[in-house]
């Protein structure tokens, strides 16, 4: 019987169905470039993956499912870290995140190499036809061992400390820092220059082999005179392993097939806008595996009770999971990559408190996890542990993926594409279920698309150049012909995940947490459209509700929240004291470029990379300038269900995320040393005296007032202060201040002498004087239960000293009446960069911020002598002092 997974060819009527997923409007369809392939490959198929396959005879249009999803991932498959996913460690997640510091992007995938195993060969993707004039480089006679030192080289960079020559280099566990490396050592072991960017693409040893041997007969045929006479040169085919007779036929079906879509797509578009025509090829083969699945009926519609969650261990993940613990009384099994179920307990444990999420008892009471891998036939799991879970579960939900915008289609489809069928195969598999799948607004990652609702047609998969998109693009493209076939599949489409507005966890690897975090750090920011970006803690919500109502499944939903404009974020960052200046996006990328390069940031190392990639650059820019996303679907549900509304990711929802990034040097918040602001002066006269004696001599003080930010504010009550001290008791001259504080309310207005005073505010201030000597002084603002409440907000009790020295002095100074409302309100100055508009709303947030403080302030005392004479309690205390 032939498996789900096998690329052999579909029927007419399902291929004709499998190429309608195009759009109008923008570039060609993918049936528009098949409707270009020459007579010869009408017949033709996407490329198979090995010689067994090619000559497997067509399946039929219902065939039964015999065989897992997966097994056609023939390819070696490394532990790629997980989008909200459990995949592995050195690759960053998708909408939500990486358990390890790898740059997650993509490359321009390359082309796969052939292998010697028949049960896992690739039949390598035939080159476009070399122009006339041009001979083909004949493969090295040495290529075998240069496969081989390759392959050991990069061995050195992985985990098991060995590569098979046929082995993804990041599905062994290379990380990006370990690809950079890698590109080092060949130039410099072996004399093999390679371009970081076809590592990235497909990172086996014997397609970086082909490749490179390839590239290098290409320059040697353009130095030939007979290439001279060429108007085009193109890269010759790799010299192939002798196949069999209907191989051999199948393959060179597949060759016109990829010729005649690169001519279409090249005679269209220019060649850098547009996908390379090998992973055209390999997508179409992939879309034809969901026509495998077999035909279901309705699930039940009732909330899940036993629930299957991949990508636990990912941002988004984890979060999913304490959700759907929460709001539901599902049982939880997570699909962990692990070698066992303590390590994959243990893993999934660190995840969870590594974004400050419980892991308790109750949490591992109603959770079980399963050692498993996406990537893998059924999931890696037992034949009887599949069949049970079939039975057994009532809702599937897909989170993991491979987030990585450098590596190509071919490198993130057995994690992006393959792992989302094998998990339909299981939802189709014994009772029926529904199947909910965390997508992504990449799938509409064309630049230049015009719009981006919920019902929109997706982007045309020959303008999506990155892998990443490509592969999210493939995988939701798939799961909507599994509709055709019955299941039940809910689509819900994050954008870029922000941190928890709570607790400030966020994803390190996350492109839109990269930019954010450059923002914040280098103060400019690139011109942009719309940032279509929530906070993980609204996503996660919104997305487990949707799991738990039966009348949500079956649809698509934006998890997008309400979009930030350039507008909008200029101005969140200039409330925080972060005031950036806006450029076009080359300037952008080449300052912050330069910035990362003279002073690098490890945890930024990922964004360096992204922007220099030209693949990923295009994902950027689509990202940058593409329409804002709607979400009326979504919006409808929320209401219905009554949830939080969406709401804008602004300044207050990423408080907390700026501070864990600041503490992390992802960024830079506002400090006491750049400009303020917003500030004011304020003078106070009185007089000191010695400790324990009646003032007698004159005291003034003429001091500025200033914040850096409104998170200074929010965060630590605090406002920065400058100034002099005239106190001739002390010196002559007047007394600089170096460095000083002013805390509003401090330790929340706690009283001091016995409940009979309530500090406003405490003063703090380090001084230096003429001769180069350094004094303190310190002082507070109480409120007390009198009428004199004016005058208590104006009366600073003071004392003064030599530094590591007892006061010396001790008086009380004054706020003038008549200076208070001139220099305290009306006087109030604000930073000049910013609008008019802006200055006011400044203002009039200090004013009603400030003034809540003292009203609870002053409020205190009062409250307290109420409850003292209104205590009626009957039974006193034995042990309370009676005052």
């Amino acid at each position: 019987m032939p498996e789900v997974n096998e690329t052999g060819p579909a029927p007419a009527d399902q291929r004709a169905t499998a190429e309608a997923i195009e759009r109008g409007g923008i570039g060609l369809s993918v049936t528009d470039l098949l409707a270009r392939v020459a007579p010869g490959a009408e017949g033709a198929r996407p490329a198979a993956r090995d010689e067994a396959e090619l000559s497997q005879p067509v399946a039929s249009a219902a065939p039964e499912f015999s065989q897992p999803v997966a097994s056609v991932v023939a390819e070696p498959l490394r532990p790629v870290a997980h989008d909200e996913a459990e995949l592995s460690q050195p690759v960053a997640r998708d909408e939500a995140q990486p358990s390890q510091p790898v740059a997650p992007d993509e490359a321009q995938p390359s082309h796969p190499p052939a292998s010697t195993h028949p049960e896992t060969a690739a039949v390598p993707h035939p080159e476009p036809a070399p122009a006339s004039g041009v001979e083909p480089a004949p493969a090295p006679r040495d290529e075998p061992a240069l496969v081989s030192a390759v392959a050991a080289l990069a061995g050195r960079y992985v985990p098991a400390g060995h590569l098979p020559p046929d082995a993804d280099f990041f599905d062994a566990g290379g990380t990006s820092v370990h690809a950079v490396e890698l590109v080092a050592a060949l130039e410099a072991d072996l004399g093999l220059t390679i371009d970081l960017d076809e590592v990235f693409a497909d990172a086996r040893p014997a397609s970086l082999v082909r490749r490179a041997t390839r590239a290098a007969g290409v320059a040697t045929a353009v130095r030939q005179p007979a290439a001279q006479t060429t108007t085009e040169t193109r890269t010759p085919a790799p010299a192939l392993p002798v196949p069999s007779p209907t191989a051999t036929a199948t393959a060179t079906a597949t060759a016109t097939a990829t010729a005649a879509v690169t001519a279409a797509v090249t005679a269209t578009v220019p060649s850098d806008a547009v996908a390379r025509p090998e992973d055209l090829a390999r997508i179409l083969s992939d879309l034809s595996l969901a026509d495998r699945l077999p035909f279901v009926g309705a699930p039940e519609p009732t909330p899940p009770r036993r629930v299957l969650l991949t990508g636990a261990t990912g941002f988004l993940g984890s979060h999913m999971l304490l959700d759907l613990l929460r709001h539901s009384d599902a049982h939880v099994y997570c699909l962990v990559r692990a070698a066992d179920e303590e390590a994959a307990l243990a893993r999934l444990g660190e995840a969870l408190k590594g974004y400050a999420l419980p892991w308790s008892s109750e949490v591992r009471r109603r959770v079980t996890v399963l050692p498993g891998d996406i990537r893998e036939p059924r999931l890696g799991l037992p034949d009887d542990l599949w069949d049970r879970l079939a039975g057994e579960l009532d809702s599937v939900v897909s989170v993991a993926a491979a987030v990585d915008f450098l590596r190509g289609y071919p490198s993130l489809r057995a994690s992006n594409v393959l792992g989302a069928l094998t998990l339909a195969e299981l939802a189709a598999s014994g009772r029926p279920k529904p199947l909910h799948h965390i997508s992504s607004v990449a799938v509409f990652n064309e630049v230049g698309i015009p719009s981006m609702g919920e019902d929109d047609p997706l982007a045309h998969i020959d303008r999506l150049v990155a892998g990443y998109d490509q592969s999210k693009w493939a995988a939701e493209v798939a799961l909507r012909r599994a509709r055709d076939h019955g299941l039940v599949v809910t689509a819900l489409r994050p954008g870029g995940i922000g941190g928890h507005t709570r607790t400030g966890a966020y994803n390190p690897q996350d492109l839109s947490s990269g930019l954010l975090s450059a923002f914040a750090r280098y103060r400019t920011v690139p011109a942009f459209r719309h940032l279509n970006a929530a906070p993980v803690d609204w996503v996660s919500r919104v997305a487990v509700a949707a799991i738990c109502e039966p009348d949500a499944w079956g649809f698509d939903y934006h998890l997008t929240g309400v979009p930030n404009t350039l507008d909008d974020v200029v101005r969140d960052m200039a409330l925080g004291g972060m005031h950036v200046r806006v450029s076009d996006w080359e300037e952008w990328r080449a300052g912050t470029l330069a910035r990362l390069e003279a002073e690098p940031v490890p945890e930024l190392g990922f964004l360096t990379r992204v922007l220099r990639s030209p693949t990923a650059l295009k994902l950027c820019e689509a990202t940058l300038t593409g329409p804002a996303a709607t979400a009326d679907r979504t919006d409808a549900l929320v209401e219905a269900l009554g949830l939080p509304p969406a709401a804008r990711y602004d300044a207050r929802a990423q408080l907390k995320t700026f501070e864990r990034l600041a503490g992390d040097g992802l960024a830079r918040l506002p400090h006491k040393d750049d400009q303020p602001y917003l500030w004011f002066s304020e003078t106070t006269e009185g007089g000191v005296g010695p400790v324990g004696a009646a003032p007698d001599g004159p005291c003034s003080m003429a001091l500025i007032l200033s914040v850096a930010s409104m998170h200074q504010l929010v965060t630590e009550r605090r406002v920065d202060v400058r100034g002099e001290v005239t106190c001739p008791a002390a010196h002559p001259a007047p007394l600089t201040v170096a460095r000083g504080d002013v805390w509003v309310r401090p330790e929340e207005g706690i009283p001091h002498r016995h409940g009979l005073r309530h500090p406003l505010l405490r003063y703090r201030l380090e001084l230096t004087d003429a001769d180069g000597g350094r004094w303190w002084l310190e002082g507070y603002k109480y409120a007390r239960a009198r009428r004199d409440l004016w005058r208590q907000t104006r009366t600073l009790t003071v004392e003064l000293g030599r530094e590591g020295r007892p006061a010396s002095l001790a008086g009380e100074v004054v706020v003038p009446a008549d200076t208070y409302v001139r220099d305290q309100i009306d006087g109030i100055r604000v930073d000049p960069r910013l609008t008019g508009r802006e200055k006011r709303a400044a203002k009039l947030t200090w004013l009603a911020w400030f003034g809540l403080e003292m009203g609870r302030g002053l409020a205190g005392p009062f409250a307290r002598a109420a409850a003292d004479l209104l205590d009626l309690r009957r039974t006193p205390n034995p042990t309370e002092n009676h005052r």
